[in-house]
């Protein structure tokens, strides 16, 4: 059963219809939401949309391919045999060919540089430098596309902050029929998409980076 205030796939398709009086077909209402999905997780980046990932590294080999979902890094790291974790630092890849300009250059590896595509040719690829010298593991947080409520019905998004994927959603519904700049139920859906993300981003940059711990040490330091 939906919460208050959340949206499950169904019924954010009968509130587009209603709010727009205007019937879809599915694939074209499909799009939209997916479209408006997009947009929000490109926009924000929430707790919920992180993952994390391992990979074991082949010894002498600089490059495997990222997860098929990544949208951004957050934190990426390679532990050796005793169980560190070393950090890793981002470089771009002009960077890496000019630092390790021979891939049999090995060792423990210092950065990371996204390159690609690689093979399918939607799929990133990641280089290391130097290049790895043992079977290392790596350890990859990073924020990843979810599933869309198109196929899983449900959502995170939909169930607790169903108003920025409702308004993002109307704002692509908008676009669809060719609402005019001067439509005031567009111009409206845009102002309340805006509001939704500002709310949104404020919980995903904001409170649930921070703790109750580290606001107030952060408050008697200051």
């Amino acid at each position: 059963m939906a919460t208050l205030g959340s949206l499950n796939y169904a019924q954010l398709v009968t509130a587009v219809t209603d709010y727009t009086q205007n019937t879809f077909d599915t694939t074209d209402m499909n799009t939209m939401i997916q479209q408006a999905e997009q947009r929000i997780y490109n926009t924000v980046q929430l707790a919920n949309l992180r993952k994390t990932s391992t990979t074991a590294l082949t010894p002498s080999v600089n490059t495997f391919n990222a997860p098929t979902d990544l949208l951004s890094i957050y934190s990426f790291a390679v532990i050796d045999g005793s169980g560190n974790y070393i950090y890793l630092l981002s470089k771009d890849p002009a960077f890496m060919q000019e630092a390790y300009p021979n891939p049999a250059t090995t060792g423990t590896p210092k950065y990371y540089a996204i390159n690609g595509p690689s093979t399918p040719v939607t799929r990133l690829q990641f280089i290391l430098g130097p290049t790895p010298n043992a079977a290392l593991v790596t350890d990859l947080s990073y924020f990843a596309m979810p599933e869309s409520i198109v196929t899983a019905s449900t959502t995170w998004l939909g169930e607790n902050f169903s108003s920025a994927l409702l308004y993002g959603t109307l704002c692509e519904a908008g676009v669809y029929m060719k609402s005019g700049q001067d439509d005031g139920m567009y111009a409206m859906y845009q102002e309340r998409y805006v509001q939704a993300i500002a709310l949104l981003k404020n919980l995903g940059d904001g409170k649930q980076q921070t703790d109750t711990y580290r606001s107030e040490v952060r408050a008697q330091v200051s």
